[in-house]
């Protein structure tokens, strides 16, 4: 494939996919948005639903029960789920291509057959333990040890900002297990829920996402069995980056999917919306506002599944991932400002979806690397011999 002529042509298969989620969206999240916003509610009876339509094993063979779907389907699905509620979004978005994706990629047969199922079922919920209170962006400075006993491993440390911290039954943690060798001396590890010295701490309250968990978790003498070590000893920071690679890929779907809605509640609102004896649609400044959000979000897109579509055919991402990551969530920063201003005074109530994508959407140019580390990604990448 010619990235150049990269085109977003959906199949029937994946338009097919794009209806059912759509239509699940619509129906199942839509009218609990804000009583999972409120109360800050992990939507666990939500995830199970969409684990049962084959959402939460996504990019995972179906040898282990996944869908067996590639990157373009998972952009498809965490696209439209953002378009109605994006905290749920981030949800299926971290449970898919962190901790089960994890695992699937870099996992032994026996490790993938004895979790994977659960995870791609919805059974159990997945989480994946990279930030650290003091290393967020420089997370080889991580402080986190998983020191080598017999045929164990002792833990000790916490890690922070952690997606399902505390629902998650399985975990993949990053550790340090050799100091002196930098990145080469961080390995990962498979925890389960209920081991000894492994618990949830503090849960963030939080501006936005507030439907998706976000716990602190501790690891005091928290004993695990060698066998657990994902791969081999020191190979976890490369695992964590290549990780990160379709990360960024949907935190791209999950910006253009915010900034679709912005737009379609923009649109839906101007239409209606009168001032002067018309619709605010037929001022320019509204029409030149609207016109500005369709070509950034049409930009974001295509940048969007173009990384997909270089992931799907195993092609070098070379920095379209960080490229799509970057443009996709500052196009939604500017849209949701944008979706506020059109809808007035109305667009600083809870009455109307824009001011939820207003605060979900500040995450967006965090998570997952920030705007900065994403422009130094690129950056080396340009200027490299």
């Amino acid at each position: 494939m010619n990235a150049a002529n990269f085109i977003v042509e959906l199949n029937e298969n994946q338009i097919a996919i794009k209806d059912t989620i759509r239509e699940f969206s619509e129906k199942q999240i839509k009218q609990r948005i804000m009583e999972f916003d409120e109360a800050q509610k992990f939507p666990i009876d939500i995830m199970e639903q969409l684990g049962e339509l084959g959402f939460l094993g996504i990019l995972i063979d179906e040898k282990y029960g996944g869908a067996g779907l590639g990157y373009t389907e998972y952009a498809i699905i965490v696209e439209e789920i953002a378009k109605i509620d994006p905290s749920v979004s981030l949800s299926v978005a971290a449970h898919n291509g962190l901790c089960t994706n994890h695992i699937f990629l870099f996992a032994n047969e026996e490790q993938k057959q004895k979790y994977l199922p659960d995870l791609t079922s919805g059974k159990v919920i997945g989480a994946w333990g990279l930030t650290e209170p003091s290393s967020g962006s420089d997370s080889v400075a991580m402080q986190t040890t998983a020191i080598k006993e017999g045929d164990s491993y002792l833990l000790n440390g916490s890690k922070n900002f952690i997606t399902h911290g505390a629902t998650a039954q399985t975990v993949v943690v990053l550790a340090v297990t050799d100091k002196p060798k930098g990145k080469k001396g961080i390995s990962a590890f498979i925890v389960e829920k209920g081991t000894p010295g492994f618990t949830s701490s503090k849960k963030e309250n939080k501006l936005g996402m507030r439907a998706s968990e976000t716990t602190q978790l501790v690891f005091e003498n928290c004993k695990i069995p060698a066998s657990n070590l994902v791969g081999n000893e020191g190979e976890g920071f490369s695992q964590a980056m290549q990780v990160l690679d379709g990360g960024r890929i949907s935190i791209a779907a999950l910006s253009v999917g915010l900034a679709q809605g912005c737009l379609d509640a923009s649109i839906s609102y101007s239409k209606e919306r009168k001032q002067f004896g018309k619709p605010i649609a037929d001022f320019q400044a509204i029409q030149f506002k609207l016109s500005e959000m369709a070509t950034e979000i049409d930009a974001a897109r295509l940048m969007t599944f173009k990384a997909a579509s270089l992931k799907d055919e195993k092609m070098p991402l070379g920095d379209s991932a960080a490229k799509a990551k970057l443009f996709a969530s500052e196009v939604a920063t500017r849209a949701a400002n944008e979706a506020v201003q059109i809808f007035g005074g109305y667009g600083f109530t809870k009455d109307y979806p824009v001011e939820k994508f207003y605060r979900d959407v500040k995450l967006l140019t965090i998570g997952e690397g920030t705007s900065e580390v994403q422009r130094i990604v690129i950056a080396r990448n340009l200027l490299k011999d």
